[in-house]
């Protein structure tokens, strides 16, 4: 979902009269820091310059009637603090300062008191900040150049600083803002499922659904075997044609390995049925309007829904891949994770510690799936396992590995006061030699030997499972957590 932002510039009104080009000049600055926003893919709503307490009051409530995700406060020139707290004081959202001065310096020769009160943005900031610390007001600040193409007409100075970094710099850190209110706002409409069970004993796993929805503001539909039973009773053979060529595009069917006697080659039989399967669980997104899953079942042997989790693996990785990340052995933290990695285009796949490599230096990080196929090195390949280990049954499993480049884990796990945490980790995926074994597996270096990392991994007290992203993106995954208002450590 689109974020809704909410933008104003601050002024004294007493300027307007002194200077006579000073608010047209403010309201242009305005209006460019608008039209770069709304290019982030936002909803942009401006109200424009506010410059008293009044307009202070009319604003708060017009971002409330836009319901705003999240408020730029464009720090053009002084401006009284007592003109600003009320609009934060009516509307809640997140709110950033924007310090940005338009050019990289004056010119100390010619600059006049008008021309220098358009440049003096910062002289506001420290006022704002004392004020919204002592009224409970939580804020952000970006500093550094507007990054203006054009230098105005009326300007006594270059303006044009759009390609210098300070600029660059500033854009970036607003486009992730917006990227992360968009997150958010997608994570409070996101209906998750939850199939079967969590896994028995797995106490890192258990989490209270309230506790879920009261923080991070998603919804939890329970769901039972017997809905998927229904849904699996109205699959076509055209729906498994559908479905079959989907997994014949997207994924490479294995021979059987050199290596392990459990993972075989699928026969098509096989094949077929986890085709079958897959279209179940697509008509069971559909019909309860899901944006992700997490799911585990454990049944009696060969009984009607211990046969249909056998095919599990193959349609919830080709869900994963169309922006509903399910999450095996009923982790619905990890499931919350990964719909935040996917919503920002960055993936997000299922894994856990698999085992380290001293010699490489790397932890192979990865599960017996669901893979997140859109961030794969290549194809990922099906093979069947004769035996899912540590559970019951057999079926068609993912192999695959993160395409080669720099990753981001994002791990959710519950404190001990009940409280959700964000654990965020960089590090670079080698394209290492993995196992032939029916698990997805990554290869990853981190800043530091594998034996400091995990330690510090582990003393955050994460749960064992986590989700890998491609790229770079701490910075990104720790705003969200900050517009979520959920506790964050970046390792």
């Amino acid at each position: 979902m689109k974020a809704r932002v909410g933008l104003y510039s601050v002024g004294l009104n007493t300027y307007w009269g002194q200077f006579p080009d000073l608010e047209k000049r403010i309201k242009g600055y305005n209006a460019f820091i608008a039209e770069k926003t709304a290019g982030f893919d936002a909803e942009v709503y401006n109200f424009g310059l506010v410059d008293s307490v009044e307009k202070a009051k009319a604003c708060g409530e017009y971002f409330n009637a836009k319901n705003v995700d999240i408020i730029f406060v464009h720090c053009a020139t002084y401006a009284t603090s007592a003109a600003i707290v009320p609009v934060h004081r009516i509307c809640k959202a997140k709110t950033i300062l924007l310090n940005l001065q338009p050019c990289r310096r004056v010119n100390y020769e010619k600059t006049t008191t008008g021309e220098w009160l358009a440049h003096c943005n910062a002289c506001v900031v420290p006022e704002i900040c004392n004020a919204f610390n002592r009224c409970g007001i939580g804020y952000e600040v970006v500093s550094g150049l507007l990054g203006l193409t054009e230098t105005p007409a009326v300007s006594l100075t270059d303006e044009r600083t759009a390609d210098d970094p300070e600029a660059i710099r500033v854009w970036k850190e607003v486009k992730e803002w917006i990227a992360a209110a968009g997150a958010a706002r997608t994570l409070q409409n996101t209906r998750f499922g939850f199939l079967g069970n969590t896994y028995s004993g797995m106490l890192d796993m258990y989490s209270d659904f309230t506790m879920l929805t009261g923080q991070s503001g998603i919804h939890v539909e329970v769901l039972e075997m017997c809905d998927l039973k229904s849904a699996y009773d109205k699959v076509t053979d055209e729906d498994v044609k559908e479905h079959r060529k989907k997994m014949d595009e997207l994924f490479q069917i294995s021979g059987d390995s050199a290596a392990d006697p459990l993972a075989k080659k699928p026969t098509e039989e096989q094949m077929d049925w986890s085709a079958r399967i897959s279209a179940a669980q697509h008509k069971l997104v559909e019909k309860f309007d899901l944006g992700g899953l997490a799911y585990y079942y454990h049944g009696m042997d060969d009984s009607e829904y211990e046969q249909l989790q056998k095919g599990f693996i193959v349609g919830f990785s080709l869900l994963t891949a169309n922006g509903v990340p399910c999450a095996g052995e009923g982790d619905l933290k990890t499931a919350v994770a990964m719909k935040i990695c996917d919503t920002l285009g960055v993936g997000g796949s299922f894994c856990e510690i698999v085992t380290t490599d001293y010699d490489d230096g790397t932890i192979l990080l990865g599960h017996d799936g669901p893979f997140h196929v859109k961030i794969a090195d290549g194809k990922p390949i099906l093979r069947e396992m004769g035996l899912y280990h540590g559970k019951r049954g057999a079926g068609i499993s993912v192999e695959a590995k993160v395409r080669t480049g720099d990753v981001t884990n994002l791990g959710l796990t519950q404190t001990g006061d009940g409280k959700l945490k964000l654990i965020i980790s960089e590090g670079l995926a080698t394209g290492g030699t993995i196992m032939q074994i029916g698990n997805t597996q990554t290869p990853v270096k981190f800043s530091v030997d594998p034996d400091t990392y995990m330690e510090k991994w582990f003393k955050e007290a994460p749960t064992h499972h986590f989700a890998m992203s491609v790229g770079r993106n701490a910075s990104l995954f720790e705003k969200v957590a900050k517009l979520l208002d959920i506790p964050y450590v970046i390792l």
